[in-house]
Parts: structure tokens; sequence; C-alpha cells
């Protein structure tokens, strides 16, 4: 099997590229710089490397470069200005497509721009295949199996160290800089509305431990649950104390002077939680717990695997939530091995 990696230069794209090839698979090398790309490789261990060249304005060089692996994995954020041009020649190539983006509006106009054009070529898109989006949408949707029709869903985020995020990931909150200032959109009643305030002031992850205070946030497991949720209303919030931080303007010159993205032992020694709070219309309440460590290495082998199984047995065409394109319970079996703990009751 081969993976085309587009981006493979990149921070995440590298993580993304180790670990298709720990796994076994071939890739394909995609982005606009050949030397950039090769040395990616020669990093990685990689010897006569597949590379092919693309600009993302390129249409026909992505198809070709897309039409010689079985699947796509996008790296190369921010996705906002570039991502759809990916999607669009995934689909022109008929080859599966997955990304690593967590820019909610972009996620929300791949769900509403290719939906239609995916599923007519038979091909199965799968936006935001990370660390959080992807084990909390299937735990939603276990929480969803048990409780029946939901009032709500609430997402947290929290994560401890860590280091300093990838360029790619500050670009990325640059570019989103107005939807995390109203706090992103919310699923409300059939629709989206933009801001509004955090259904959730603080939350207690474990009995005695100290309440955390939230603020909401645009996280890209708000678009993905109501697809195959129904559920009357969905909310993202992360710790208070990130939001204030990230209201603070960033300079996109002194970005670009950070280190590229965070060292491995600061990746390493980083932790997650993640939780969905379901109310069921009956009141009955259930809560889901992800637990672990490293986002961005968690997110390569989240993204790896979902190409992976995307190319070895097809999911419905269109532009699908995780829980629509795979097994909950099977997949987050599959991430046991990797550190990730989940509870759901």
């Amino acid at each position: 099997m081969k993976i085309a990696i587009y981006g493979a230069s990149g921070y995440q794209g590298r993580l993304v590229l180790a670990e298709a090839t720990r796994r076994g698979l071939e890739v394909v090398l995609v982005g606009r710089d050949a030397g950039r790309l090769r040395r990616a490789a020669a990093v990685t261990g990689l010897t006569g490397a597949d590379v092919r060249p693309a600009a993302v304005g390129d249409h026909q060089a992505l198809v070709a470069a897309f039409r010689a692996a079985d699947a796509v994995v996008n790296c190369a954020g921010p996705f906002t200005p570039t991502g759809a041009a990916v999607v669009r020649a995934a689909i022109g190539a008929g080859r599966p497509y997955v990304d690593t983006s967590g820019e909610q509006l972009y996620l929300k106009r791949i769900f509403d721009d290719f939906g239609a054009e995916a599923a007519a070529a038979g091909v199965t898109v799968v936006p935001a295949a990370t660390d959080g989006c992807v084990p909390l949408d299937l735990v939603a949707a276990l929480l969803a199996g048990r409780l029946g029709p939901l009032e709500s869903i609430t997402s947290v985020h929290l994560i401890a160290g860590g280091g300093t995020p990838s360029r790619g990931s500050l670009r990325s909150l640059i570019g989103s800089a107005d939807a995390v200032g109203t706090g992103g959109l919310q699923y409300v009643d059939g629709g989206w509305r933009a801001g509004g305030a955090a259904r959730s002031a603080s939350i207690t992850v474990t009995p005695g431990s100290a309440a955390v205070p939230l603020a909401g946030f645009p996280l890209p497991e708000v678009v993905t649950i109501p697809r195959h949720v129904k559920v009357r209303r969905v909310t993202g919030l992360v710790e208070a104390a990130l939001v204030a931080r990230l209201a603070v303007p960033m300079d996109p010159a002194v970005v670009a002077g950070l280190p590229e993205g965070p060292a491995e032992d600061d990746r390493r020694a980083q932790r997650f939680t993640y939780v969905a709070d379901a109310v069921a219309v009956d009141g009955r309440e259930g809560r889901a717990v992800v637990e672990g460590h490293d986002t961005y290495g968690t997110t390569a082998v989240i993204a790896v695997e979902s190409a992976r199984r995307l190319a070895a047995a097809p999911a419905e065409p269109g532009v699908r939530a995780p829980a629509q394109a795979f097994d909950p319970a099977g997949f987050l079996a599959f991430l046991a091995p990797y550190g990730i703990r989940w509870t759901a009751g």
C-alpha cells in the first residue's frame, strides 16, 4: 500500500512520513519544494524516495501525484487558504483523503462544498484526522448509542506541556483569529451559531481535583459530531487561560523566527485530556474521557491509520465524520498500544 503525503517536508508532515514508514507503508512525498522533500526523505532514512513536486495551485500535477498512491494525507497547514485545492485534487485522482487540520471553519467548508462532489466520484474524504477530533467524535457516537437522542454534547480539550506549538499551528491560529475571538461555532437546533457564552464555566475531570475554568473555542468535532449524532446542541471549550493567551495578537514575523515545532522530549512529556459530556433529552448524563500524550505524534498515528483503513476498506463515499467512516470501538482499540486511554459511561 502506498500513501501520498502532501506537505511531507513540514513539521507534522515529517511525523506522518516517519509513522507511515514505521508501519511498512510505501510513500509518495508531495509538495512544492523538491529539495525539501528529498531532505525529509533522507532524514527518515528513505533512499530513492518517490518525490513528486506539485504546487497547491497546480491541479493537474497534484492529481498525477495522488494517482501514484492509494490514499492521500494532507499535512500542509494553514488549511483555510489551501486545503480545498488539495481535497479537489484527491477527488480528481479518485483517492481517499484525510488531513491533519484542526481549523473549524475550514472543516465546515469541506463538508459544505465537497460532499456531493466526493460522493459522485466515489471518494471518501475524512478531514481533521487528528488527536482530538477523531477520538472525541468516536466516543460521542458511543455515548449517543447508550443514551439515545441528546440534548447536548460539550467537548473539552485540556493540554499540559508540550513546548511551543509548531509554526504551522501558530499560523493556523493567526488565520483563525476571528473564530478564536468569538469562541467558534456552536451547533444549535440544526444550524450553526457563531460565538455565544460557554455553557460550562468550569470542569472537574476527577473527583477532588481542582475545577478548571473554561471558555468557548472553535474545536473541529463541533462540526463532525452533528453529522451522525441526533443532538440539539454541540459546544467546544478549552481552558480559559489558553484563550486569554491566544487573545494577544501574534506577529507573523515573530512566528517565522520560532523553532519549527516542539522538541521530541517536549512532545513526549505533553499530556492531554479530552472530555465529552453528554446530556440525553430525558436528563440522563454520560461522560467520555480520552487521555494520552504527544498531540503531534498521536495525530500522525491517527492520520496514517485513517488513510490506511480507507485504502484497504473504502467507507461510504462523500465527506464523512470519523464515526461515519470507521467503527468507533475498533478504532479506539487500535489506539490503545499508542498510550491512548478512554472511558465512556
